[in-house]
């Protein structure tokens, strides 16, 4: 058990909670969500120990073990990927370690072997025997290949290194465990399989995650970090949201019958104190009016964008066709052979278990590159918009203020025009003078979705758009798309946004393209397309004969 007492931190003058009470107790997982900035990771830091809070104290049950995702992707550079694993378990790892020094003694004394019959006893009790091949399935689970796991961490590539570190997390059942953004570059399958993993779980989880999908399926409670407190819910993050969203209205709905209720009676006490017959009315309706109260509506770190999407004309008929692309980066072909014909209404949702892949075919269909072979042919009545996943060369050696770098973008020049538009990003007054160069990551897709709105395109093309932003801005992005009566294609590995878009998959492989006109959840849980996923991504490419 976790329990947290009179907890206060602030930075300065800056309070981000203050009074928190809390339990977390076996058998939970407890979703920790709030705007950015709210201090999600910084209350999982107090609770792991690695910072002290202003005042307060956390307790844990003593002799539980705590295990936390490490956000450090080079702190274990050295070691190899399974003794990574086991690293995670720190108590089994100093017997092992004991182990090796007592064993490796000259001469070895009566006093070394009872030393050494403990240690196995412990090692044996921690079913110590079992690690390394616990460390192993748990590795390849998270889509490490067997021959990975002798190699040093700092050997593998970076969306590799981040399963080990979940797998070290997991690894030797702990009793607590901590995850912030553990579905960060997991595939779909990984990603479920750490769902199932998590549901199951029968010890302590707390997770900081904005896959909202992801915490509906796994979080049996919600931690809310908001107002300067932190609330605990039960129920997943649907539920919690639901009814957040009503108990807010239903005390707004509250404060404006008051309000009205106010106003009825400061306006007859006007008309009527000074009147000898309705005077007496009239100081019953001071004493009413002195025993009103309006509950004060204290101020949220949440902030919705708006994020608007509007044609500038319909679309025609013709809107795109793709026919025989192909594309090599560095000798390594990333796809071949890729036709596809778009009309009317569709969304696309894009698939692929190379995402360099999948980002450089939208650079393809932006024109921002161009295919090695085949062609693509946009509609003449079609204007595109595009977010990118990398947008560094965007904001690259840039000192603009926001104002003159969306300025550029725009066909109407007029600074209150510009205003207007990164006010509905969120960014308001002194905030639109800030140079683009000390953005961070949210806020310049912040910037970004501010250029696509002005474009008044009729077919948007989105490459993960919810990296880096906020559950609000997640949220606002969804129903954007949704909204929106063009065209869209989009890839991203946020579940809800997937399925509540996409009106049609393409998957892309190293040989062609899967296209199917279903769902997101009809696409991956199809048998009959999970047996054509395979054969697509392993069958070999057909060689071409020399003609006679």
């Amino acid at each position: 058990m976790i329990t947290v007492s009179n907890l206060n931190l602030q930075f300065g003058k800056r309070v981000l909670f203050d009074e928190v009470e809390l339990k977390f107790t076996p058998g939970n997982c407890y979703g920790v969500i709030g705007a950015n900035g709210a201090g999600k990771s910084t209350f999982m830091k107090i609770l792991s120990g690695e910072i002290e809070p202003t005042k307060g104290s956390v307790h844990i049950t003593p002799g539980q073990r705590m295990s936390v995702l490490s956000q450090d992707h080079f702190a274990f550079d050295a070691y190899p990927v399974l003794q990574t694993v086991i690293m995670g378990n720190k108590k089994l790892l100093k017997v092992m370690q004991e182990k090796e020094v007592i064993y490796a003694k000259e001469p070895f004394t009566d006093a070394d072997g009872i030393k050494a019959s403990e240690l196995e006893a412990e090692f044996a009790e921690m079913d110590g025997w079992n690690a390394e091949s616990e460390a192993s399935d748990l590795l390849s689970k998270l889509g490490i290949k067997e021959e990975l796991h002798s190699k040093l961490l700092s050997e593998i590539n970076p969306k590799e290194k981040v399963r080990v570190l979940l797998a070290q997390a997991l690894f030797g059942n702990p009793d607590i465990l901590l995850l912030d953004e553990p579905t960060n570059d997991l595939d779909v399958e990984t990603i479920t399989w750490l769902e199932d993993f998590l549901a199951d779980y029968k010890n302590i989880v707390l997770v900081v995650s904005h896959d909202r999908h992801f915490l509906d399926t796994v979080c049996t409670h919600v931690c809310d970090i908001d107002f300067k407190k932190i609330s605990l819910y039960t129920g997943n993050y649907s539920f919690w949201y639901q009814a957040s969203q009503l108990a807010q209205k239903q005390k707004g709905d509250l404060n404006k019958k008051t309000e009205d209720k106010r106003k009825e009676l400061i306006d007859f006490i006007a008309r009527f104190s000074a009147n000898a017959s309705k005077s007496r009315q009239a100081t019953s309706r001071k004493k009413l009016l002195e025993k009103l109260n309006i509950d004060e509506m204290p101020a949220s770190n949440r902030k919705y964008p708006a994020i608007i999407f509007k044609m500038e004309r319909e679309p025609g008929d013709q809107i795109l066709n793709v026919e025989h692309i192909s594309k090599t980066v560095d000798g390594v072909e990333l796809f071949s052979n890729i036709n596809l014909r778009l009309k009317k209404g569709d969304k696309i949702g894009f698939l692929s278990r190379d995402h360099v892949a999948l980002s450089k075919f939208f650079d393809i269909l932006a024109g921002t590159d161009t295919p090695d072979t085949g062609k693509i042919e946009w509609g003449q009545t079609i204007q595109t918009a595009y977010l990118p996943n990398d947008n560094t060369d965007f904001f690259r050696n840039n000192d603009d203020s926001l104002v003159d770098w969306l300025r550029q973008y725009s066909k109407d020049k007029d600074e209150t025009f510009i205003r207007g538009f990164l006010g509905k990003m969120l960014f308001s007054g002194e905030e639109t003078l800030k140079k683009v160069s000390v953005l961070s990551g949210g806020e310049k897709v912040r910037c970004m979705v501010s250029r696509m709105m002005l474009n008044g395109a009729n077919a948007i093309i989105l490459d993960e758009p919810t990296n880096h932003l906020d559950l609000e801005s997640i949220s606002t992005m969804n129903n954007s798309m949704k909204d929106f009566k063009g065209i869209v294609l989009f890839t991203s590995h946020d579940h809800e946004l997937m399925q509540t878009v996409a009106n049609r998959i393409v998957e892309i492989t190293p040989n062609g393209t899967l296209d199917k006109m279903m769902t997101y959840d009809e696409y991956i849980n199809d048998a009959e397309v999970k047996v054509q996923r395979e054969e697509m991504y392993n069958s070999k490419p057909k060689v071409k004969k020399a003609k006679a």
